[in-house]
């Protein structure tokens, strides 16, 4: 067996997960995965499978990002697994003025990953550092953000 397989990943599962499943199920060795996604990401994640694993080099890096953000909430973890630090209104505050805010984030940028992202700093994922209570250093990075779209904006009380 060999090809790519389009797996719709869910929440709770590491990218290396989900490759382990799928070698299990089709008893394969060689099997890989196009990209990594958080373990709380859920989303499209291409499997290769078999002499497919050679191509996985010449799939395309960008990706694509849907996202529901909550403002007025911290977390120990700036995600939804973390234990809520602050929660407050967010009064006065518009989609216009979102949108502003959001210009900067477009085109090149520097980004510094957070603590608690699949990013691989001295070959361990800094979600585990962080859960372990290590403080790593974590380089800047040059990242390419092509477009951000609000697709929806509800303004009301704070979900928990």
């Amino acid at each position: 067996m060999q090809g790519f397989l389009n797996l719709n990943k869910e929440a709770g599962f590491t990218s290396h997960d989900c490759v382990a499943r799928v070698r299990r199920l089709t008893q394969l060795k060689r099997v890989g995965h196009g990209g990594t996604l958080d373990p709380t990401a859920t989303g499209v994640l291409p499997i290769a499978l078999g002499k497919a694993t050679r191509l996985l080099q010449y799939l395309r890096q960008d990706k694509a990002y849907k996202a529901t953000i909550q403002l007025g909430t911290t977390t120990t973890t700036d995600d939804l697994e973390g234990e809520i630090v602050t929660s407050a209104p967010v009064s006065g505050l518009s989609l216009e003025a979102v949108k502003i805010a959001l210009k900067p984030f477009d085109g090149i940028i520097q980004q510094i990953p957070p603590s608690y992202s699949a990013i691989q700093v001295q070959g361990k994922r800094l979600y585990n550092l962080a859960r372990a209570g290590e403080k790593v250093e974590v380089p800047v990075r040059t990242v390419v953000v092509f477009r951000i779209e609000i697709l929806d904006w509800r303004l009301g009380e704070i979900q928990k």
